[in-house]
This record gives structure tokens, C-alpha cells and sequence, in this order.
């Protein structure tokens, strides 16, 4: 399945980055020239100042509309990011599986993610969420999409949609992606939304 290509990717993996068999890792593949991924300086001890400063080096060199696809810690870094940065070509983000940094154990060594932010973000975002994540309760990916501002889509039990969960392609998510990227590029779907 193709991806849209009127449009640009920035992809935000999480902790440990996204592995060969991580869908972020096979989109990129698949579109070199669409997708291009931030690279953080250290995967496996997320610090957020460093990650957002990195996420923000990226997004300064843009130079046509993108949308973030982010993952996991990745999707706080974006949270994060939106707090101190705006950027006229980031046109909206796609937010899978928000890691909980706040309530989660298995991500008590991460540094300051917390507090997570809770004000609606200044572009147009869609969290995609599992009923069986774990690192964060579907009642807490519903709160992080309405605090964002987002629209919210529960895709039922898949884990933290990884390769982990069984996730290569996800043939689904592009689907996603392509109908919010439709919705993002055509002004009469925006009008009547």
C-alpha cells in the first residue's frame, strides 16, 4: 500500500529507537523520500530537553509541510516540543501508542518527561491507541488525546503496536495516515470537518 506523497514525514521513534522490524523503520524504507527519521543522540537513556532539541534541529531544516509520525516516547517529545517550538510547516502529527511516563514502571528511569503536557496542541493530531499496552492505559492514551486536542482511535488489543506486538508494515496505520493526511491537505474536507 502506497502512502501519500503531497505531503512530507518526520518520524519521532521511542525508547530504543524502532528496530528493522518496526513499522516506523519499514515506512522509511519503503518511501526514502518521503520519510526521514530524527535521530537522538542516546535511544536507550531518554532525556527529554535532549530529545526535544533534537526533534527541534530536524524541524528547523524543513522546508515543505510535514507531519510528525510519532511513537511511544516519541509522542511526548512531540508533546514537549510543542510547548517551546512551532513551526508553520509542521501541519499535524500522528501519535501512536503515547508512552505514560507518568503512571508507567517499566519507564521510571526516563528524565524529565514529566509532567506530561496536558494543553491541546497547535496543529492537527490523531492518537492511536491499544486496549493492552503496556505502557499506558487506554483511559490514559483517552486523556492524552483529549488533552492534545486530538482525534482518538482505539484499535483494540495490539499491544504497543511494535514489532514486539507482531506489527511489520501495519497496513492499517498507513490507511490512518492517508486519511488524516487527505483531511490535512484538502481544504474542503477541513471546512466541513
Amino acid at each position: 500500500m502506497k502512502i501519500a506523497s503531497n505531503i512530507n514525514f518526520l518520524t519521532i521513534p521511542g525508547l530504543a529507537s524502532s528496530g528493522p522490524r518496526h513499522w516506523q523503520t519499514i515506512w522509511e524504507k519503503q518511501h526514502p523520500y518521503l520519510f526521514t527519521r530524527v535521530e537522538q543522540d542516546n535511544w536507550d537513556l531518554p532525556a527529554c530537553a535532549a530529545w526535544v532539541e533534537k526533534l527541534q534541529e530536524y524541524v528547523a531544516q524543513l522546508n515543505q509541510p510535514t507531519v510528525l509520525v510519532a511513537h511511544s516516547l516519541g509522542c511526548l517529545t512531540v508533546a514537549h516540543w510543542a510547548q517551546k517550538y512551532f513551526s508553520p510547516l509542521v501541519k499535524g502529527a500522528l501519535l501512536v501508542a503515547p508512552a505514560d511516563a507518568e503512571y508507567s514502571e517499566r519507564l521510571n528511569f526516563v528524565e524529565g518527561f514529566n509532567p506530561i503536557p496536558n494543553t491541546p496542541l497547535p496543529f492537527e493530531t490523531v492518537v492511536v491507541a491499544s486496549t493492552n499496552d503496556i505502557y499506558a492505559s487506554i483511559e490514559r492514551s483517552e486523556y492524552f488525546a483529549d488533552s492534545w486536542g486530538s482525534t482518538f482511535l482505539n484499535i483494540g488489543e495490539k499491544g504497543h503496536i511494535n514489532a514486539s506486538s507482531g506489527f511489520g508494515e501495519w497496513k492499517e496505520g498507513k490507511i490512518i495516515l492517508n486519511q488524516f493526511v487527505n483531511v490535512l491537505t484538502d481544504p474542503f474536507q477541513l471546512q466541513c470537518a
